[in-house]
């Protein structure tokens, strides 16, 4: 997750980036956007693209793996 905003309000990108390289430097791909400030509809991001990273061996960050899930739980209770 690379870090933008302004003091005291965060947002977040989620990308795709080489593990070294820091937080805030060069990505490989932006995935989608978190809002974590915001209570409802914080993240919005490509689940498909996630899903060819981490199939790629990308090894997503505690948080990224968490929205993945929910993501996954809400596309299956959708379909």
């Amino acid at each position: 997750m690379k870090r933008i905003g302004a003091k005291n309000q965060p947002v977040f990108r989620i990308v795709v980036t080489d593990g070294r390289s820091p937080r805030d430097g060069k990505f490989i791909e932006e995935l989608g956007t978190y809002h974590p400030r915001n209570k409802t509809d914080n993240v919005k991001f490509d689940l498909e693209r996630a899903k060819y990273w981490v199939s790629k061996g990308a090894q997503p960050s505690d948080t990224v793996a968490s929205f993945i899930k929910k993501a996954n739980k809400a596309a299956a209770a959708a379909a």
